[in-house]
C-alpha cells in the first residue's frame, strides 16, 4: 500500500538515528579523496541533532575507496586481498575525518568495526549493543563500518545497507536514514523509465514493492535499491522507520528537516522484544521448515512449532541456529531459532511428541521452535 507523507520534517519526533553514508558521498570518485566540505556540513548537521538530544550513530563506507588512493591501488575491480589491505589503510583516514569534523563541534567519535557474525551470535551482539550503548551515554557518536580488512569472503558493494539495518535494529533506533544518490524509491529505475513516479511512502514491503527495486533481495545481490530495500525488512519488521534520501547535495539531514524529498518505510506496528529483534535481524538463515495450515494458524496464536506440523525440512542446521519457517504457499511467516539440528528435524517431521520422545529420548524437548524463540513476520 504506497501513500504519501504529510509531515514536512521527515525527522520530527525521533529520539535515535543510525544514518548510513556510502562510499560515494563521502570520497571523489575521480581523485579518490575525501569530501572535505561535504562533510563538514553533514557534521554541522549532527551536531544540530545532537544539542537537540538526539542520539545519534554513523554507519559510514569508504575506507576501501580512501585506502586505493593511498596504497596507489589502480583498477576497476580489486583481488580480495589488496581490497583488505585497501580497508586496512582506509579506515584510519576514514577514522581521522569523522574525529576531526565532528570534533570541530565539540563532539567525541568512537570506532567500531563489526563483521557480521557479531549480529547474529547473541553473546557478540549484546556485546557490541552495550558499547554502543555506552558511547551515546557518555555523548559521543559511534562510527561504525564492517571490518572489510579482515573479510574471509568477497567484499561486496551494498554490504553496508544490511548493516546499517542490523545496527539500527540493535541500538533500538527510532530511524534509520539511509543517504544515498537518489531521493527514494521510484515504481521504477528513473534512469531507465522516464514515467517512473516517485514513492513518498512504503507501508508495507509486498513482492509488488521489491519488484519496484528490481526483484526481491538476496545474498547474492550488489548495491543499488535491491540492498535497500532488504535493509528495510530488516528495520521495519523490528519496529524501526527507514528513510532513503537524496545526499549528494550539502547539508542533507538539514534538508530532511525542512521537506527534501524522501522515501518512508513505515515501521510495523507493535512493539518486539529485544531477543526476538535480534531474530529479526539476523543475516543468514542456516535452514528452512515448511510447515502445513494448521501448524500456521497455531504460529499466528502464540504457539511454539510442533513437529507434527513440519512438512519439510532443508538446509544445513545446527540446534540454536536462524531458520525460516514457510506456510504451505512456500512464503515465509515466521523465523526463529532451531530447537532441533537438521538430522533430528528431518526424523521427527511430520510426528507426535509421544513418537518425538521414543525417538530422541524421553528428556528431549519436542519443539521444532519454541515460540520464545520465533517472531513472525
Amino acid at each position: 500500500m504506497l501513500a504519501q507523507p504529510v509531515s514536512t520534517n521527515a525527522l520530527a519526533g525521533y529520539r535515535r538515528l543510525t544514518v548510513k553514508i556510502g562510499s560515494a558521498l563521502l570520497v571523489d570518485q575521480e581523485s579518490g579523496t575525501l569530501r572535505d566540505e561535504w562533510l563538514a556540513a553533514l557534521a554541522k548537521d549532527i551536531a544540530a541533532l545532537k544539542a537537540r538530544g538526539v542520539d545519534v550513530v554513523i554507519v559510514s563506507s569508504g575506507a576501501i575507496a580512501l585506502g586505493r588512493r593511498l596504497l596507489g591501488l589502480k583498477g576497476v575491480s580489486l583481488p580480495l586481498e589488496k581490497s583488505q589491505a585497501a580497508a586496512s589503510a582506509g579506515q584510519i583516514a576514514l577514522s581521522q575525518a569523522w574525529a576531526s569534523h565532528l570534533g570541530a563541534h565539540g563532539l567525541v567519535t568512537g570506532q567500531i568495526l563489526l563483521t557480521p557474525n557479531i549480529t547474529e551470535e547473541r553473546r557478540y551482539f549484546l556485546n557490541a549493543r552495550t558499547t554502543i550503548a555506552t558511547l551515546l551515554g557518555l555523548g559521543a557518536i559511534p562510527i561504525i563500518n564492517e571490518n572489510d580488512s579482515v573479510a574471509t569472503s568477497e567484499i561486496r558493494y551494498g554490504d553496508n545497507d544490511r548493516l546499517s539495518a542490523r545496527v539500527a535494529t540493535m541500538i533500538e533506533a527510532d530511524a534509520l536514514i539511509l543517504l544515498s544518490d537518489i531521493d527514494g524509491l521510484y515504481t521504477a529505475p528513473p534512469a531507465r523509465d522516464p514515467d517512473a513516479r516517485h514513492v513518498g511512502l512504503v507501508e508495507e514491503i509486498t513482492p509488488a514493492i521489491e519488484a519496484m527495486a528490481g526483484g526481491a533481495a538476496s545474498h547474492l545481490s550488489r548495491g543499488g535499491m535491491t540492498t535497500k530495500i532488504e535493509a528495510g525488512k530488516i528495520a521495519t519488521k523490528a519496529g524501526t522507520a527507514m528513510l532513503i534520501a537524496k545526499g549528494t547535495g550539502a547539508h542533507p539531514i538539514a534538508a530532511l528537516e525542512t521537506g527534501a524529498r524522501h522515501t518512508l518505510f513505515a515501521p510495523a506496528q507493535g512493539t518486539t522484544a529485544a531477543r526476538k529483534r535480534w531474530i529479526l535481524g539476523t543475516l543468514e538463515i542456516e535452514g528452512r521448515m515448511v510447515i502445513d495450515a494448521g501448524a500456521a494458524r497455531a504460529l499466528l496464536e502464540g504457539r511454539s512449532l510442533l513437529p507434527i506440523g513440519v512438512t519439510e525440512v532443508s538446509g544445513r542446521f545446527e540446534r540454536g541456529d536462524p531458520v525460516a519457517i514457510l506456510g504451505p504457499d512456500g512464503r515465509e511467516i515466521a523465523r526463529g531459532l532451531a530447537g532441533l539440528d537438521r538430522a533430528a528435524a528431518d526424523l521427527v517431521k511430520g510426528k507426535k511428541s509421544d513418537a518425538v520422545r521414543a525417538l530422541l529420548g524421553a528428556d528431549t524437548r519436542t519443539e521444532m521452535v519454541h515460540r520464545d524463540n520465533l517472531v513472525l513476520v
